[in-house]
């Protein structure tokens, strides 16, 4: 299953993640945002959004290792895969009907998003 994770890009951008080559995910405080950490599986797509500034899906990553163990903190280690040729900002997230029913859009606040693969694949084309 696909994942969108947001970002804020003053903190740590796309840009951050391609430069360090790898990261562990981490500073996630939202149980429902845990859970979907904790269900993430080695090479699994990620797409990256910037919030706060740009509120875009900018660029693509991929879940090199899981380590669930401690469920208050899991150790999600990701790396980049490309940037996307087009950047998809939240408006057009919002108005495309593959997002009708995204939980993207009820839980705004969510830092880890499941994606459908219809979804992941309307934001990278």
């Amino acid at each position: 299953m696909p994942y969108l994770l947001k970002t804020e890009p003053t903190t740590y951008s796309f840009e951050d993640l391609e430069r360090d080559g790898k990261t562990v995910w981490d500073g996630i405080s939202n149980p429902q945002a845990l859970l979907n950490l904790r269900s993430m599986k080695p090479g699994e797509k990620l797409v990256i959004y910037h919030s706060n500034v740009g509120k875009a899906a900018v660029g693509l990553a991929k879940v090199l290792s899981v380590d669930p163990t401690d469920t208050k903190n899991p150790k999600i280690v990701i790396a980049p895969v490309k940037r996307l040729k087009t950047e998809k900002t939240l408006n057009e997230m919002r108005e495309a009907s593959v997002f009708k029913d995204s939980i993207l859009f009820r839980q705004f606040r969510l830092s880890v998003v499941p994606l459908t693969e219809a979804q992941y694949d309307w934001l990278t084309t």
